[in-house]
């Protein structure tokens, strides 16, 4: 089963907000809806799709500006992990699984960037990595609640793990490509290559 994928550049912040759907049933996730929500909304009329759930890889405000309205309008479940402080109709923790039809997206808890980011695994096919991991990169950890130590052990520990051939659906577009995979990033992205947490951390401050 191949999932439809929609990746639709939003905002002036360089944003990604995702749809991935099961076109046999129909159903369909909005991953962080912000601004430009009629490209939103076009594209599920068009291609027949019913929002299900409007999932958040962590609730940053660039990440979470549409979530009310699509909500609405789609009749869509709010999901988010459990560590969001925002209003959710579902507090998903690591590890848990999110159907969309036939889909089935895991949940892995990957914070640094926030307390409750979280990437969406599918399995053997893709990865949606929010604020974690970007094409070349990895989000900011010099905001409040944001934690370089943790960020370590998401990057080394859970992503640098996973099956290389997994696409990468990043949060922004801010690397050179829109999309990479896993195999490809531990290769040339230079906040994944191999380093002590030590080294990690006094990097990390060095760039920030």
């Amino acid at each position: 089963m191949k999932p439809a994928i929609l990746q639709i550049p939003v905002g002036q912040m360089a944003n990604f907000t995702y749809i991935i759907a099961d076109d046999d049933s129909g159903e369909a996730a909005v991953i962080d809806p912000s601004w430009d929500l009629d490209d939103v909304f076009h594209a599920l009329k068009k291609n027949g799709w019913k929002a299900k759930y409007v999932i958040n890889t962590h609730t940053h405000f660039d990440h979470v500006l549409g979530n009310e309205q699509v909500a609405e309008v789609a009749g869509a479940k709010i999901i988010q992990h459990e560590n969001s402080k925002l209003q959710k109709d579902i507090a998903a923790k690591d590890g848990d699984t999110i159907e969309i039809g036939s889909i089935k997206l895991k949940v892995m808890h990957t914070p640094g960037h926030s307390k409750d980011s979280m990437c969406l695994i599918l399995e053997n096919q893709l990865i949606f990595t929010g604020d974690t991991l970007f094409v070349g990169n990895c989000g900011r950890t010099d905001l409040p609640g944001s934690d370089p130590e943790e960020m370590y052990h998401s990057l080394f520990d859970r992503l640098a793990m996973l099956d290389e051939k997994l696409v990468v659906y990043p949060g922004h577009n801010y690397g050179s490509a829109p999309t990479s995979t896993i195999g490809n990033e531990k290769k040339t992205n230079y906040v994944l290559q191999p380093r002590s947490k030590q080294e990690f951390l006094e990097f990390m401050v060095a760039g920030d």
